[in-house]
């Protein structure tokens, strides 16, 4: 069973056929799909499913904080399922890629003091950009 999966059921959420076969869709690792290919992956798995539900359950799980919803560079919103763990994100400025990355240290901690202008700094979001290794080599 899916990291995802396991959380749902630990918060007591009721998995419908729907539901488990959104989550199956978004395990695995550096997934960052649109809602339309979360949709596209599901027919597959579950040909009835509509696409209603699939934004519907995807609504659910951002809000529940299972499931970040990532927007680079005005592209389409991306689901990623790495909702606990600490990361940043590694975006393709050609296709539009993304990695989780995990750099080492602290990032509040490289903010210096005389640039925080009082704030108390919750989280931080950095996303490095670059060309994949396709992009490059097309």
């Amino acid at each position: 069973m899916s990291d995802l999966l396991e959380r749902l059921r630990s918060r007591g959420w009721r998995l419908t056929s729907q539901r488990r076969v959104v989550a199956q869709v978004l395990d695995g690792d550096h997934v960052h799909f649109t809602a339309d290919e979360v949709h596209a992956r599901a027919v597959a798995l579950l040909p009835e499913i509509s696409r209603a539900t699939v934004y519907n359950t995807l609504g659910e799980l951002v809000s529940l904080g299972e499931v970040l919803e990532v927007s680079t560079d005005g592209r389409a919103k991306r689901y990623d399922p790495n909702a606990h763990h600490a990361h940043q994100h590694l975006v393709c400025s050609s296709c539009g890629t993304i990695r989780d990355v995990h750099p080492q240290g602290d990032p509040i901690a490289a903010l210096p003091a005389d640039e925080r202008f009082g704030f108390a700094i919750a989280n931080v979001e950095v996303t490095y950009r670059g060309t994949c290794p396709d992009c490059a080599s097309a």
